[in-house]
């Protein structure tokens, strides 16, 4: 299908060594996000191109999914009234929002990994016809973070009114791995749209605080998203034996969501109505769509993750359905208890909705492969770290060049060329031997993602004494930045970005480190030297003129801000826009509207 959409780019050749953000500590959060580099060489100049797409119909509904990103389900419209169900973003834009930087707006999104928007949600998933008496579509990878398997199989049974979607998650190893899953749900706002959970409390986080748990809807009514003023989490404390979360507009039309108890997590989130709020909403979807997020999970909030056993599969259905309130204005609880009776007999008209049907089609084998994710899966089954399987196969067709320098090393025991990053038991074992700079790196980066910080900063450093290479320099100068050391971290990135200059990640973080290290002079003598579309992009123009300022060079700062300053990759609660303006304008001026992100909304 046609979409307007920019497309997110090639993967950094940089690793991503930090760990995730998050407010609390949590048991399952990972040491880093290796084996994924960033997804951040995008624009924002969106063009209209054909995206693979593969569509489901009955008589009731029509779902439409984007395999070749993340496999998202980016339509559900209700055919006997033309209603579209979800979020139908104008564009696909991405934005750094997600665990990888690059995210877009709209539909369903699934998220399998840790805490915040997954890796693959700008990534191919393989998808494929399963073996069924009527279609059913199977999305399925191999998640590396983790090394679970996920596999979504999506059917609208004859006659049903809901979509149907079975999950399962596969742990192939036999140690317990923390997993984490919640289904965002994007559906549009309207002044009068109303979410309505089987709660009476939530676990509130305003961006500004922690959890705090409040009254649902409280008051003011809370249940009504485009009356806040700021953007905000609502985790339900949920009630029900078959969990549920409903939107509806102010004429009580809207989406319905239930699912088996398993997923027992709800959540709700806007944008609310602050200046900030309102950039974000036409940042991400351009201006006149709004949409806010209701999402269903394992757990109570999105800052936990549960034990996933070794060798266990843990599956779930959910359902997608329309939904019409009759009065939808009525007082909350009766609002709610409506909802909840729809919830009840849509689960007693469909049995693929019980608890012992949820997972039906798991086992089922593939008939036909429709689209090719990665192959990723190819080689770890090939490393032994996946059992065959005719439910979720990946082929050896599958395998690419990515993945040619690890089959080396399994079969040849030398690791070739620059491979990207591979982490993981078995991989970790094969390299304890190396004793080239490549293989001494990846050493280093296997080492790291176990947490063990020490071992891969001697590996890099053994490396270095063989070749002093910028991905070696780069990794070692990026641990010193985390472990607090900024001068450290700036000299190493200095070397690494003189032999590797035309690396626009590189430019950026040894940027980012000479400002850190009090270096402002040396920042902009190295911008000076850049290649001028380098130069051009957003974010070393930010750079630019944060450290023009902390070099007092201020009329090279105040002909960045006045020229214009767009940051294609500004991360979700940067607020980096912002104090670069007051900082130069004085904390009386006025922020244009282009400028600000806030999440909250400013204090008087």
């Amino acid at each position: 299908m046609k979409l307007t959409i920019a497309d997110a780019g090639p993967v950094s050749p940089l690793p991503i060594l930090r760990p995730p953000a998050v407010p609390i500590a949590d048991f399952g959060h990972p040491p880093s996000m290796l084996p994924y580099g960033r997804r951040d060489s995008y624009g924002r100049d969106p063009v209209e191109r054909e995206v693979p797409a593969v569509t489901l119909e009955n008589e009731r509904l029509r779902a439409v999914f984007l395999p070749g990103l993340g496999g998202r389900l980016w339509s559900l419209v209700d055919l006997a009234t033309g209603r579209e169900l979800l979020h139908r973003n104008p564009v696909i834009q991405p934005a750094n929002l997600a665990l990888r930087d690059a995210w877009f707006a709209g539909g369903v999104e699934w998220n399998l990994g840790t805490t915040g928007h997954w890796a693959l949600t700008c990534d191919p998933l393989h998808a494929a016809w399963v073996d069924a008496p009527y279609p059913v579509l199977r999305l399925y990878e191999y998640e590396r973070l983790r090394g679970l398997v996920v596999q979504i199989d999506a059917s609208l049974p004859p006659g049903s009114p809901a979509l149907v979607v079975s999950v399962a998650v596969h742990n192939p190893r036999p140690e317990t791995v923390p997993v984490y899953w919640w289904s965002n749900i994007a559906v549009p706002q309207t002044p009068g749209t109303r979410v309505l959970a089987p709660a009476a409390q939530a676990d509130h986080f305003g961006y500004a605080q922690r959890l705090t748990t409040v009254a649902y809807p409280g008051e003011p009514d809370s249940s009504y998203p485009a009356t806040w003023s700021e953007a905000a989490d609502y985790f339900f404390h949920i009630t029900s034996d078959t969990p549920w979360i409903a939107a509806v507009d102010a004429e009580g039309h809207g989406l319905l969501h239930t699912s088996t108890s398993r997923l027992k997590g709800r959540k709700l989130f806007g944008w609310g109505t602050s200046p900030g709020g309102a950039r974000w909403q036409q940042w991400l979807s351009g201006p006149g769509a709004p949409y806010l997020e209701i999402q269903a999970g394992l757990a109570r909030t999105q800052l936990q993750h549960l034990p996933l056993p070794g060798g266990t599969t843990w599956t779930w259905t959910e359902t997608y359905s329309p939904l019409a309130l009759p009065h939808p204005d009525a007082p909350y609880d009766r609002a709610r208890a409506a909802v909840e009776a729809a919830a009840g007999t849509l689960a007693l008209a469909h049995p693929s909705l019980s608890e012992h049907a949820a997972g039906a089609w798991t086992d089922r084998p593939v008939a036909e492969a429709v689209h090719r994710g990665s192959g990723w899966g190819a080689l770890e089954r090939r490393a032994g770290g996946l059992p065959e399987s005719s439910a979720t196969p990946f082929p050896d067709d599958t395998l690419g060049e990515e993945q040619t320098p690890w089959l080396a090393l399994l079969e040849e025991g030398g690791l070739p060329g620059e491979a990207v990053c591979v982490v993981g038991p078995r991989w970790l074992s094969l390299l304890r031997g190396a004793a080239d700079w490549h293989g001494l790196y990846h050493l280093g980066l296997n080492l790291w993602a176990t947490g063990d910080r020490s071992g891969a900063q001697a590996a890099w450093g053994r490396a270095l004494a063989e070749r002093r290479h910028p991905l070696v320099l780069r990794a070692l100068a990026e641990s010193h930045r985390i472990g607090g050391d900024d001068a450290a971290a700036a000299v190493l990135l200095l070397e690494a970005h003189t032999l590797a200059p035309a690396v626009r990640p590189l430019t950026v973080e040894t940027l980012s480190a000479l400002i850190a290290a009090g270096r402002p002079a040396d920042a902009l003598a190295l911008v000076d030297g850049l290649d001028p579309d380098d130069r051009a992009h957003g974010r070393t123009r930010l750079l630019e003129a944060q450290a023009a300022l902390a070099a007092g060079e201020r009329a090279r700062t105040g002909r960045i801000l006045e020229e214009g300053l767009v940051v294609p990759d500004l991360r979700e609660g940067e607020d980096a826009l912002d104090d670069l303006w007051f900082a130069y304008h004085g904390r009386d001026s006025e922020l244009p509207a282009a400028y600000d992100f806030r999440m909250s909304r400013p204090r008087g």
